[in-house]
């Protein structure tokens, strides 16, 4: 094989990764298989409760990175539920591996005791990160934290055997 047609086959075999990216772009990502789902209940700092929400659970790096990029509405009491192993600052962002995001949302930072530490509303067109202290986030239809009152210093009640995780 001369240079040219080394040159041709690897200029083809570049095309058609592009071309299988563009098409199927999760091959990077890898599929995240099924969401387990629960409820979480949001109180006040009193204890009182506010909302509950019916929460896909991302628990893997995989679903953590597809998060809900995949997804194109929520109801207004649905959401997801990112389970980190440790409590950390977390960047998140409005954009995911395989697309962007195509609606706003309310993501909610709660620490390993259930303590919501930070709530960001974000836009869908936002860039830059979003970042909080927490081992769980919740991510929730923007306009929740306000509809429900849920506020800084409020609790999330995350079921035992996610905490175990």
């Amino acid at each position: 094989m001369d240079t040219r047609q080394a040159v041709s086959a690897a200029l083809f075999l570049a095309a058609g990764v592009v071309l299988l990216l563009t098409l199927f772009p999760g091959l990077l990502v890898g599929d995240p298989g099924p969401y387990e789902r629960t409820t979480v209940t949001a109180s006040d700092a009193n204890g009182t409760e506010l909302a509950t929400v019916e929460v896909r659970v991302a628990d893997t790096q995989t679903k953590r990175r597809v998060g809900l990029s995949e997804t194109d509405s929520l109801a207004p009491d649905e959401g997801m539920l990112f389970v980190h192993e440790t409590e950390a600052v977390h960047p998140f962002v409005m954009s995911g591996p395989r697309e962007d995001m195509s609606f706003p949302l309310d993501i909610v930072f709660v620490d390993s005791n259930g303590t919501v530490t930070t709530i960001h509303h974000a836009a869908v067109d936002a860039s830059g990160r979003f970042e909080g202290r927490a081992k769980y986030v919740l991510e929730v239809e923007r306009g929740w934290a306000n509809r429900t009152g849920l506020d800084v210093g409020d609790t999330v009640e995350v079921p035992p055997d996610l905490q175990a995780r």
